[in-house]
């Protein structure tokens, strides 16, 4: 046989190997607030939990009440080392992915990775070059890529429906700005271990439970959410590329003690379009992520709740109501269910690494434009 027989050979073998209801089990590293709620997800869809680690132990005892049975660790590397998961959860904040997700990858662990994928532009292809070099299955969670409402949505624009798409307008609200929460911690804290890699400094208590506002451990709103919805344009419109540069400008409003601005907006170039992408945590109007598709023939308003599409002209009164709609929901469910399926099967699952970076990319190269002021150029990054 010859390397693309044999590989093909077991992949079949490991996909024979498991029977429709064949239980899967798995570790989960960071047990806050999302890993917990991907925990109980992965539990409803019939995979076992053996394993919980984090570096706060009020998040491990919390999440031990959902997994009574599982063991707790500290050292997300002893979770790792143990033999008898078939895949774990990454769900720690966004600077330490990298690392764990090599870690996981170099004990042969099949991985779902929270989003946003990395840190920087510079860690995802260093993350999509060691996904490759193995054959596990990595899932990055951007749950819209298992929506049938969005595959409907991406299907139509493919085909023609809006006509030549020239603006995407992408906004959020959600009115949560107020001051950071500097008083001290309950339960112990290993603030060493969640530092990681980035850079040393006394605890502050504020920088552990916000953490997506401090530049050391995230990107801010624009790339928390940004993943998400910057996916979704570039996967309707483009095939999942990325911009060719970015603009931002934004402000801290609200959010006292935080680094990354509360209300922000973005512009995207691509080769045939431009995206615009605003976020504002200091009002609750129209507090749902909305994205609209202006296309030359017609324009789709895609919600959490669906989409519907408007035929052109739209001032025309004949055309202000929806031409097609379809409702639906970005619920997280199906994107679980198509990692686990592909644990068994070993075939590609729906949110690849290489789907991974190219969504984050976007807002990661909006973030550098913002720190520097000035038009940040994919090209000029990456060299």
């Amino acid at each position: 046989m010859d390397r693309r027989q044999l590989l093909k050979a077991t992949l079949l073998a490991s996909a024979n190997a498991w029977g429709a209801n064949d239980r899967l089990t798995y570790g989960i590293i960071g047990t806050g607030g999302r890993g917990r709620y991907l925990n109980e997800k992965f539990q409803k869809a019939g995979a076992q939990c053996l394993a919980l680690c984090d570096v706060y132990e009020p998040y491990l005892q919390q999440a031990k009440q959902t997994s009574p049975d599982a063991k707790t660790y500290l050292d997300y590397n002893e979770l790792l080392g143990r033999n008898d998961l078939d895949f774990v959860i990454i769900a720690t904040p966004d600077h330490q992915h990298y690392p764990m997700l090599l870690a996981a990858l170099a004990v042969k662990k099949d991985v779902y990775q929270e989003k946003p994928l990395s840190h920087s532009l510079e860690e995802s292809p260093k993350m999509i070059a060691a996904v490759r070099k193995t054959d596990r299955i990595v899932q990055v969670g951007m749950q819209r890529r298992s929506a049938p409402n969005v595959i409907l949505a991406k299907k139509l624009i493919e085909e023609g429906a809006l006509g030549k798409v020239s603006m995407v307008k992408a906004q959020f609200n959600w009115k949560i700005g107020r001051p950071l929460m500097n008083g001290p911690l309950p339960g112990k804290l290993d603030w060493t271990r969640f530092l990681g890699n980035a850079p040393k400094r006394e605890l502050e208590p504020m920088r552990f439970r916000q953490w997506r506002f401090f530049w050391d451990y995230a990107g801010g709103n624009m790339t928390d959410l940004g993943a998400h919805i910057v996916d979704v344009i570039q996967w309707c419109c483009n095939s999942g590329k990325p911009p060719i540069s970015a603009v931002s400008y934004g402000q801290l409003n609200k959010m006292e003690g935080a680094e990354t601005p509360d209300v922000v907006s973005a512009i995207f170039q691509y080769p045939t379009f431009t995206a615009t992408w605003s976020l504002n945590y200091c009002s609750a109007f129209n507090s749902r992520p909305e994205i609209v598709f202006q296309g030359d023939a017609a324009s789709m308003v895609m919600t959490a709740d669906g989409f519907k599409i408007y035929k052109e002209p739209w001032d025309n009164p004949a055309n202000q109501k929806p031409i097609r709609e379809a409702p639906g929901t970005v619920e997280i469910e199906p994107h679980i269910q198509n990692f686990l399926d592909c644990v068994k099967s070993r075939r590609e699952p729906n949110g690849t690494i290489e789907a991974g970076a190219a969504a984050v990319a976007a807002p990661q190269l909006a973030n550098v434009a913002f720190r520097q002021q000035k038009v940040a150029k994919l090209a000029e990054l990456q060299g």
